[in-house]
């Protein structure tokens, strides 16, 4: 029996764990989450569903994996207000309209899992992740106001890809530039004191 971390066997994993998500990412282009199952997933992929359940748990949980990287892009994208920038509202428009434009490539799939009937625990990874970035991008960021920023950043989002992304991501771009500024404003802000 080969060990599992043989080089061969990493590759043959890879290779699988790929297939599934590229074949999820396929499906959820196509109809709700709440209507794809292992087998749709498992057979798309071209693999078995015992395969399948030797890598995930559900349907959700391969969802929540093949959208990390792609959070993480996204998260990144996120403005890093710097004060003494020269153009801080031109840095900061750019890096929301690459987050907008990047919801805006995949957005069956982002409103397929924050929608009605998507995935609470891919929405609430997701929303997560979001607060992560908020507090690595603005080192001040103290855990309620970098929850706070990332559930607006995730409520706007959630809602434009709702309505079907009806301005461009420039145009989300600059309506959100002056939320998120004060947002910031309220994150980078000393904790009052404890009563």
């Amino acid at each position: 029996m080969k060990d599992s971390r043989t080089p061969s066997m990493d590759r043959r994993v890879l290779r699988t764990r790929s297939a599934l998500a590229r074949a999820l990412l396929t499906l959820v282009e196509e109809r709700e989450l709440s209507r794809i199952g292992v087998s749709d997933v498992a057979e798309r992929a071209g693999v078995s569903r015992t395969a399948f359940y030797d890598h995930y748990r559900d349907v959700h949980e391969l969802a929540e994996a093949a959208c990390t990287a792609m959070i993480d892009g996204l998260t990144r994208s996120l403005p890093t207000p710097r004060p003494d920038s020269a153009d801080l509202q031109g840095e900061a428009t750019r890096s929301l309209e690459a987050f907008f434009a990047s919801l805006a490539e995949h957005a069956g799939l982002y409103r397929s899992l924050l929608g009605p009937q998507g995935s609470a625990r891919v929405a609430d990874h997701i929303r997560r992740r979001l607060t992560d970035g908020v507090r690595e991008h603005v080192r001040e960021a103290h855990d309620v106001p970098a929850a706070f920023t990332a559930g607006a950043i995730y409520g706007v989002a959630a809602d434009w890809l709702q309505r079907g992304c009806p301005e461009s991501p420039a145009r989300m771009a600059a309506l959100t530039w002056p939320l998120f500024h004060a947002l910031y404003d309220v994150v980078s802000a000393p904790p009052p004191p404890a009563t």
